[in-house]
């Protein structure tokens, strides 16, 4: 029993790896953070980049017209 005790004590007493393992909490939760935000933000994201290509593509064809007309 008391051999058994002792082994258990210096088992809780290791303190090697911890680090590791502190890492390796760390990056799992800024995983699980990343890929939640993806997940949350993916709609609306690709919403504002059409938004953005509409924009940008309209802005462009007013932008040849009136160099069109301009030149003639």
């Amino acid at each position: 029993m008391k051999a058994i005790v002792r082994v258990a004590r210096r088992w809780i007493a290791d303190e090697r790896g911890v680090t590791s393992i502190e890492y390796a909490l760390l990056a799992s939760m800024f995983a699980i953070a990343v890929l939640g935000s993806v997940v949350t933000l993916k709609g609306s994201l690709g919403d504002a980049y059409e938004m953005i290509a509409a924009a940008v593509t309209a802005a462009v064809s007013t932008a040849v017209t009136t160099a069109l007309a301009m030149a003639s």
